[in-house]
């Protein structure tokens, strides 16, 4: 059905008044927009696995619902997709591009690019030049070859070309080095340096293009058009730094005096990014360039950049961006590509893209004294494309300077040129890694015995999630200091940040230093982090040396970072917290609020692979949910003692807590008593691989000698009664109902803290909880009955796993109770049971 442009109405009346909404323009848009975000993000979790950008599944999904896949179909592409749409659509998507074309302004820092170095500067310019000139010798190529690509003049189709070869996408880039571990390298810190070069020439680059090709846009040639536009460019950027700059730094400086309170600023600065944008226009440089400009403008320092992120970059991000991105391969028609030679001119430009800026950055990064691998290396990731890529070439097919042909082949070249630099960097370079056998008495045990290298030192490694686990984690810290009055409390503090496709992940990855493992920023005085902010106070107070860490990484692999940096700093207790917290709100109900799923893989993950001994902190507001200073602590700990390496650490760390003159810490040891006429069954414990360590307890599979075991044990209590003579409880329970025995404990809200081992080599007392149902399998038995939202308990809960590489390799059982005769196996997972003689 034919649309007539001028008839189009912005909303139907219904499908009961006889109207179709795919006739009217918003009812359409939805649609469109619907499908666009079902596709790309249904793609994006296809190509996780692959470690590719969300960019490459937008693209591609866009091309599966134009002209190439779906498209084909004239009846859909009619329907969905209509030509009177496309100025519709577009106009929304290149709203969500200005937007974000102010936020990648924002995450270029111009004093970071500055101090980059002659070496970075060197490897950009050489990354830039070479593909730049092959870039206008295949132009060339194309305008003899493809038929109608000689329509636009030879500046404008030679400049467009050599841009289009010669960027590297500066985002895709930095989320790739995180991901793959590479930013605290010299070869990422190079890379990111080197990309924010390229970042800023790239616009400058497409301004040139841009204003080369209006003139022409205009019907008529003149040279001087192009002068004036690019004078006018130059004028544009000068009053941008020079007047908007400082009025931007006085905007962020009352936006932070008066906090998130007021929305004025926050408004203005919008207002901004729309005017900066329309004046660009005005001047015939594109809109975005404006929108760029000014987001350079806006200080990076402070909390005014990142209010502004989290306010607009979900919505840009998640859901307009996508259209602009779909929109360039709604207008990707892969079969214009037609016959042999179009596709060996397609081979023929992404040969010569990757070789131009793989062997201009190669040659200069050899000379500049870089080894062979780790220029080869730089040299793939600096052929990232991206965001700026599809700039280019849309801009290029808006202005008539690229005709379909050539805009396809371009676009499949930006699309392969990003799938291909995850596996090839994967497969030229990979840092060593230092493993975890060089220091491995790394347990609270042995960091206090006579034989260790350094007695009497803790080092302590403790990992935040956000601002909400500061307090229980200083407090925690606070109790456990009181072991180490007489040698120094070294004290590693790591922010975990999830790395995502949001712009804030990489302005904090932007903002960080490289020093150690894995960001430090060591220069910056004054720090806006509240996490930061927080256990800086406490070690001026406390006077402990504190060190901030932040870690931003993925969620699957975010695991490593933690273990590299207790492996690099040779702590002796990592301490994580667990990935439930007390409800907001502060009510007595035990409800317990999940922050989120991944975390909890996460700290299954650390116990298995960490170096040194775990402790998991399950927080209901330890200490009274506020930071406390150390005159101030007055804490009633509690430690359950069963047995077994894992409480024999936990015993060590009480003994430890005791030393504090506000800590009350009372010892519970249950002792397995049986009566005249009670006979308490052996209790014996099967592997059973078949089920899932998910939702079923493990145990170690190590051998190991009860009797020696029993010496420990008893040796372990002796010296905690000594040690705690006088400043510790010490009490025996006989082990009856032992669940409702530590339930009662929990509940008795006599105890702020619970201290209790994991049980990986359980007693028979812990051995008779392993049929129950498992609701967090990874803190044992006995914590996992204390961490439960439904049993009512009030304290906070601190599992305590001990490093011991013998115990390292658990499996869920099941349990068997040989009664004398016939033996009853327990399915942990369902809860039945089975006879067998």
């Amino acid at each position: 059905m034919a649309v007539n442009i001028t008839s189009i109405k912005t909303s139907s009346n219904g499908i009961w008044q006889g109207d179709n909404p795919l006739h009217f323009a918003f009812p359409l848009l939805i649609v469109q927009t619907t499908l666009v975000l079902i596709l790309s993000r249904s793609l994006a979790v296809i190509l996780k696995p692959l470690r590719q950008p969300k960019v490459i599944a937008e693209i591609i999904g866009g091309i599966i619902l134009g002209p190439s896949a779906l498209g084909r179909n004239k009846t859909y592409l009619h329907r969905i997709f209509p030509s009177w749409s496309t100025p519709i659509l577009e106009t929304v998507a290149s709203i969500g591009l200005l937007f974000f074309l102010f936020l990648v302004g924002l995450e270029l820092d111009l004093r970071s690019i500055r101090q980059s170095g002659r070496r970075a500067f060197s490897i950009a310019a050489a990354g830039i030049t070479l593909p730049f000139v092959c870039g206008v010798g295949v132009a060339f190529v194309l305008r003899s070859s493809l038929p109608g690509a000689d329509s636009a003049g030879y500046g404008p189709f030679l400049v467009f070309m050599g841009v289009s070869l010669s960027i590297t996408a500066f985002p895709v880039l930095a989320r790739i080095l995180a991901e793959l571990k590479l930013l605290t390298t010299q070869l990422g810190e190079i890379a990111m340096a080197a990309a924010a070069f390229n970042d800023v020439a790239a616009w400058v680059l497409l301004a040139l293009a841009v204003a080369l090709s209006g003139g022409e846009a205009g019907g008529h040639k003149s040279p001087l058009v192009s002068l004036w536009v690019l004078l006018c460019g130059v004028a544009f950027v000068v009053v941008q730094m020079v007047a908007v700059r400082p009025a931007m730094a006085w905007v962020a400086r009352r936006a932070d005096g008066e906090g998130g309170e007021s929305e004025v600023w926050t408004c203005l600065t919008l207002a901004g990014v729309l005017v900066s944008g329309f004046f660009t226009d005005f001047i015939g440089i594109h809109s975005i360039f404006g929108a760029f400009v000014f987001g350079l403008t806006v200080p990076k320092e402070g909390e005014f950049a990142g209010r502004l992120i989290e306010r607009i970059e979900d919505f840009v991000s998640g859901l307009l961006l996508p259209l602009y991105f779909a929109s360039s391969g709604l207008k990707t028609n892969v079969a214009t590509i037609k016959g042999g030679k179009a596709w060996g001119l397609l081979l023929l430009v992404i040969s010569t893209a990757c070789a131009g800026k793989i062997l201009g950055t190669f040659l200069v990064a050899v000379a500049c004294g870089m080894a062979a691998r780790e220029s080869v290396a730089l040299g793939v990731l600096m052929n990232t494309k991206g965001l700026v890529e599809l700039i280019v070439l849309n801009i290029g097919k808006e202005r008539k300077v690229l005709n379909d042909e050539t805009f396809a082949i371009l676009v499949l070249m930006a699309l392969f040129t990003t799938f291909i630099t995850t596996p090839s960097v994967m497969a030229i370079y990979k840092p060593a890694r230092t493993g975890h056998n060089s220091y491995n008495r790394r347990k609270l045990q042995a960091s206090s015995s006579p034989q260790s290298a350094d007695p009497g030192e803790l080092r302590i490694l403790a990992c935040v999630h956000g601002h909400r686990d500061a307090p229980s984690i200083i407090n925690l810290i606070e109790t456990i200091r009181g072991g180490t009055r007489k040698s120094p409390l070294k004290l590693y503090i790591l922010h975990l940040v999830e790395l995502t496709e949001r712009s804030s992940s990489i302005i904090m990855v932007r903002q960080a230093r490289r020093n150690g493992l894995p960001f430090r920023n060591p220069l910056r005085r004054e720090s806006h982090d509240q996490v930061c902010v927080a256990f800086e106070a406490y070690g001026q107070l406390g006077r402990v040396r504190v060190r901030p860490m932040t870690a931003i990484s993925a969620m699957p692999t975010i695991h490593e970072d933690v273990c590299n940096v207790a492996d690099d700093k040779r702590v002796s207790l990592l301490v994580v917290p667990f990935h439930k917290h007390r409800a907001a709100g502060g009510d007595d109900s035990g409800h317990m609020e999940n922050v989120g799923p991944g975390w909890r893989a996460v700290n299954q993950r650390v116990m298995k692979e960490a170096p040194c001994s775990v402790a998991v902190l399950v927080d209901r507001g330890f200490g009274g949910g506020g930071q406390v200073g150390p005159a101030e602590v007055a804490h009633g700990v509690c430690v359950l003692f069963f047995g077994g390496p894992d409480d024999r650490e936990a015993l060590e760390l009480a003994s430890r807590m005791a030393e504090h003159p506000g800590v009350r810490v009372t010892a519970v040891r249950f002792v397995d008593v049986k009566k005249d006429k009670e006979v308490r069954p052996n209790i014996m414990l099967r592997p059973s691989p078949m089920k899932s360590a998910d939702h079923s307890y493990t145990f170690s599979t190590a051998v190991m000698d009860r009797e020696l075991e029993k010496e420990l044990d008893e040796t372990a209590v002796a010296e905690f009664r000594r040690r705690t003579e006088g400043t510790a409880t010490y009490e025996e329970r006989p082990a009856g109902n032992v669940l409702e025995a530590v339930l009662g404990i929990g509940r008795s809200e006599a105890y702020e803290l619970i201290v209790v081992g994991k049980g990986r080599f359980p007693s028979s007392m812990v051995a008779e909880l392993a049929g129950r149902q498992a609701e967090h399998p990874e803190l044992g038995p006995v914590g996992d009955a204390l961490a439960s939202s439904s049993h009512g308990v009030v304290s906070s809960v601190l599992v305590i796993q001990q490093h011991d590489v013998v115990h390292s390799e658990e499996t869920p059982v099941s349990m068997v109770l040989d009664g004398g005769r016939d033996a009853t196996v327990v399915d942990v997972d369902g809860g039945s049971a089975r006879k067998t003689s």
